[in-house]
């Protein structure tokens, strides 16, 4: 169990450093775009180039915002609950997230591969879709991971309290 948080824990750093390289590529684009333009000049591509990484951001930052329960949760009434019954409905919501995200991981991985095969491409810079499409597909296999992991422990902690 320990190993496998240890890797979840890995996996979520690595993602979380390349959303916020995203997030500082956004800026760099923004603000390159936004100087240029008092000479009359543009960066091409800003808006597709501020999507991409925009959703390399998001995408990639789940993983460690789920590690770190940084989502929005309901606890009011949960809380009251006995500890065992607590873990029980942690490790419920765990699987059910996990399940969701494979899925959610499976379909945009596909959609990679079908953007691959059409030869899709964006409309200014004309650079590939899919690449994008396989990073979020990734990141998205690991929110399953840590989510997976997540519900190991809660079942193991239901079960012993």
């Amino acid at each position: 169990m320990k190993t496998l948080e240890k890797i979840s824990e890995a996996l979520a750093s690595v993602l979380h450093y390349v959303a916020g390289a995203a997030v500082f590529g956004m800026m760099i684009v923004t603000c390159l775009d936004v100087v240029l333009r008092t000479f009359r000049m543009t960066v091409p591509g800003a808006y597709e180039l501020v999507a991409y990484l925009g959703g390399i951001a998001v995408a990639f930052a789940m993983a460690h915002t789920t590690m770190a329960k940084g989502h929005v949760a309901v606890s009011i009434i949960v809380r009251r609950f006995p500890k065992r019954l607590q873990n029980a409905i942690d490790s419920v919501t765990s699987a059910m997230g996990c399940v969701v995200f494979f899925l959610a991981a499976r379909k945009i991985m596909e959609m990679g591969l079908d953007y691959q095969h059409a030869g899709q491409v964006s409309m200014t810079l004309k650079m590939p879709l899919y690449p994008v499409a396989y990073a979020i597909g990734v990141s998205l296999f690991v929110v399953s991971f840590v989510l997976f992991t997540a519900f190991l422990g809660h079942a193991g902690k239901a079960m012993k309290s």
